[in-house]
């Protein structure tokens, strides 16, 4: 991988909370909540078969179920069994769902290089063909992590840089 732009001139500054990555770990970075997002893909919605299915402790559950839904990667959706109380499940939210290949991508690669006794597989629903993760550029060439350059604009090099404090996201 090659740097360019910002980054190829930001000599051994650290990128902190410009960085995508460092960004995204905030939410993501823990064991548990790895786990609970593991789940939800795989069909969890209620609280009960998150702490069930990973062998969290409520509290635990509980506290990264509300870390998900505050970064907006789940949505908490009102159910009600008969004569139940008003609960909530939680469902992934778009944010959500994009992660999908980044989980998928740890997956893939902890079958190879770390792999289970049993091994789970990733199967095309449509077809039965194995799916894959795997960087593509936009004109659909498969890409190897050593023609890829990262490019950023951002504070690095530049005469006025744009702070945290000024800086606005970006919304689709």
């Amino acid at each position: 991988m090659k740097l360019g732009g910002a980054l190829a001139r930001r000599d051994n500054q650290p990128v902190g909370a410009y960085c995508p990555i460092e960004r995204a770990l905030r939410v993501l970075s823990t064991r548990s909540a790895m786990l609970v997002l593991r789940e939800a893909f795989y069909g969890a919605t209620r609280f009960e078969e998150f702490t069930a299915r990973t062998d969290l402790t409520d509290a635990t559950a509980s506290a990264r179920l509300r870390d998900l839904v505050h970064a907006g990667i789940l949505h908490k959706r009102p159910y009600q069994e008969p004569r139940q109380r008003r609960r909530d499940e939680y469902v992934l939210t778009p944010a959500g769902e994009d992660l999908m290949p980044a989980l998928f991508a740890l997956l893939q690669w902890a079958n190879r290089y770390d792999p289970p006794p049993y091994p789970p597989a990733l199967h095309h629903d449509e077809c039965g063909q194995p799916v894959t993760i795997e960087a593509r550029c936009a004109a659909g060439h498969l890409v190897g992590a050593d023609e890829i350059i990262v490019t950023a604009p951002g504070p690095f090099g530049l005469d006025n840089p744009v702070t945290l404090q000024t800086w606005e996201p970006q919304t689709a």
